[in-house]
Order: C-alpha cells, then structure tokens, then sequence
C-alpha cells in the first residue's frame, strides 16, 4: 500500500484498491508493488441479489481498506476531573469529524443497496432470457443495451403491486444516488486544485468557454489574487464574478444530477490523481462506487419498467427511447489519462437542442430557483438527516 518507488502514492493506491474492489469503472494503473484486488461488484446485469460469498468478500476487504481512517484523528478539547476533584481541560483524540460524519453514513447506503437487491430474490412476474435460448424466446431486443440479457414480462404486463413495489424500490435508489453524489461532491469540492491544473488553464477566460469548470477556477483565482502585477487583474466587478461563478457550478451540478453516469471532468481526475489527504480519497472512491451501484441499480429497475410499459402498449416499442445515463456500457469515472472532452460541455448539450433553446430551457429549471432548490437539497444539513433516518 506504500505506492514507493516508481509506484503512486499511498493515498491513490488505496483509492484504486477500493475501486478495483467494486470493479465497476476503470481506475489509475497501478505498479506492481500497489496492492491490487479483483472486482466484487462487476457488472450487476440483473436484478438479482448478490451471492453470500461475494457479499462476505465485500463487506469483510472493505472493512479492512477502511481500517486505516479509525486513525485518521484531530485534536479536541475533553473535561477531566483530577483526583482532588478540580476539573481542567485537555486535548484527546478523535476521528476526523468529516470522517466520523460520512463514513457510517457510506456504510449505511452501502448495507440499503445490498438490502435492496436482496428484496428481488421472490420477483417472480419479471424474469431474464438466457443467453442460449433461442432467438423466438428472446423476442426484440433493445438496440440501446444488446449487451444485457433480455428481459421477459408477462403478456399482459405486470401487476399493480408488482408496479408499485418496483417503484418503491426506484425511488428509494433515487434518494441513494443522490446522498452518495452529494458526499461525492463534498469531498471533490474540498480538495485542493493540483498546481499542474492551474498553470495548464489559460490566462484569457475567453479560450476556456468551451469547458465549464475552467472558468469556476479562473474566476475563483481572480477573486483570491492579491498580486496587483498578475496578469490576473479583475475585469470586472467582484459581485458579478461571483454570480458566474455560482452559475457556473450550479449548471454542472444540475448535469450530474440530469447524467449521473457521466466521466468524471479533467479536473476531478487531477484532483484524485495528485491528492495527498488519505481520508479525502477513502470517502471519494468509496461515495463514488456506491454512487455507480445506485445508478446501475436504479437503470435496471427503469428496464423492468420499461418492458411493462411495453406489454402493456406495444406501440412504445417503436417510439423513441430516452435512454439513462447508464444506458451505454460503464464509462470510466476515474483514470490516469485524461479524456479529451472529459469536462462538461455546455456548448455540445446546447448544439443538440434547437437554437431558441437556452440553457435554463434545456436544463428545465429557473435560474433563481433552481440555485435555491440545489443548495437547500443537498446541503450537509440534509445529508445529516438522512443519515439519521
């Protein structure tokens, strides 16, 4: 786990065990020296439990990568009554409160993900084609997931419970995907912009319009520069630099949530690639896998859905299908390279809509609104109460 030598460091090491563990998006190479594990999640095809030795494996190899954060610790003020009974203040020990907030919370979405593919061990009204059987039995398959075993309801369509429940099970994804992308995006947002990243960015915001987090970090190094020389001179007023800025965030916020399974940007990879902080990637990596999980989940739910809705009008069969993000094979959420296009691009969503389309259209949202909506949803507030529920 040392990542000495020509290897990585410690830090991504154990960020790409914790990835290889889950193995459901492709990681930073590794030397041989890094500690490597094979893939426990996989691709999850079907709507099925996982089997009891995987699970063992799971839970028991993630306890142990998450053994080393139980000594990732802060100083804090602690009562102590000596022997003659006066009271005096000294510092103790205790995990690091980001630690001791977002780990239990991890585990606990991680246990509601099993738990919720445990519960489809009895579905009985949807069930998958084999591979093997014949091409009458398959019936058409979907052009937009061939790489999936077919899925079979009855003639007739599910029934109102069976399509309650599965919706139950939807929703309650839903609200796992969005906790573990909320804790995702706490810990990104913490850790320190890599100096390689900001010396890459142009000077002249004008040749940055075509990615949407470079200006965020432009703009955020004009507000802090304080060297009057710098060719970094605000243009304009402070108040204005923050209202983009917040735009801008705003806008890539609503497009993770609209594509959950979109890559990670350029700069998020630089920022796993080059972190230092131990405790940062082990709740980055391990909020990422879940995250994947949920939406991997939650997309085979919509197929089940989907397939009723069909039985049911088989006219939808030939209407277009709006696919999920998942609905292509796993992109990486994480790599040594960075992808060109990694970042998201406002401009290619906008060229797809007509050109009386703005944004905010596009996206369906206010602008005031929907900054509101954002911040109040995924505050560390609410992240607590689910927490506790």
């Amino acid at each position: 786990m040392s990542g000495g030598g020509k290897g990585v460091s410690s830090a991504l090491a154990l960020s790409n065990a914790i990835t290889n563990l889950a193995g459901n998006s492709q990681i930073l190479p590794c030397s041989s020296s890094t500690f490597m594990l094979t893939s426990v999640f996989g691709e999850q095809s079907k709507l099925e439990p996982m089997s009891q030795k995987r699970k063992e494996r799971w839970r028991k190899e993630i306890d142990w990568l998450l053994y080393v954060t139980d000594y990732i610790v802060e100083f804090v003020l602690a009562q102590q009554k000596s022997k003659d009974g006066t009271n005096m203040e000294i510092m103790v020990t205790q995990q690091r409160k980001d630690m001791l907030m977002n780990i239990s919370a991890l585990k606990k979405l991680d246990a509601m993900l099993i738990d919720c593919l445990d519960n489809f061990q009895d579905a009985k009204e949807f069930w998958y084609v084999s591979k093997n059987a014949d091409e009458s039995e398959k019936g058409v398959q979907r052009s937009d997931k061939w790489w999936l075993p077919t899925i079979k309801v009855p003639p007739e369509g599910l029934s109102d419970t069976s399509r309650r429940w599965l919706q139950y099970h939807k929703d309650c994804v839903n609200q796992e995907l969005k906790a573990s992308m909320a804790i995702n995006a706490q810990i990104l947002a913490e850790m320190e912009v890599p100096e390689n990243y900001t010396e890459s960015l142009p000077k002249n915001i004008k040749f940055s319009t075509l990615k949407t987090e470079s200006p965020i970090v432009i703009w955020k190094r004009k507000m802090h520069q304080k060297d009057a020389k710098s060719s970094w001179v605000p243009a304009v007023s402070l108040e204005k630099r923050e209202l983009f800025e917040e735009r801008a965030e705003t806008i890539l916020l609503l497009i993770k949530h609209k594509f959950p399974g979109i890559p990670q940007s350029s700069l998020e990879i630089s920022k796993i690639q080059y972190n230092r902080d131990v405790g940062h990637v082990v709740l980055e990596s391990y909020s990422r896998v879940l995250e994947s999980l949920a939406n991997t989940v939650m997309s085979r739910i919509e197929d089940v859905l989907y397939e009723d809705s069909v039985a049911q009008d088989p006219s939808l069969a030939i209407a277009k299908w709006n696919p999920s993000a998942n609905s292509s094979p796993q992109q990486p959420l994480s790599g040594m390279s960075t992808p060109k296009g990694g970042e998201s691009d406002m401009l290619s969503f906008a060229a797809e809509t007509p050109t009386s389309m703005t944004l905010s259209d596009f996206m369906g949202w206010n602008m005031e609104q929907g900054e509101e909506d954002i911040k109040k949803n995924h505050s560390t507030g609410n992240l607590e109460a689910f927490c506790q529920r």
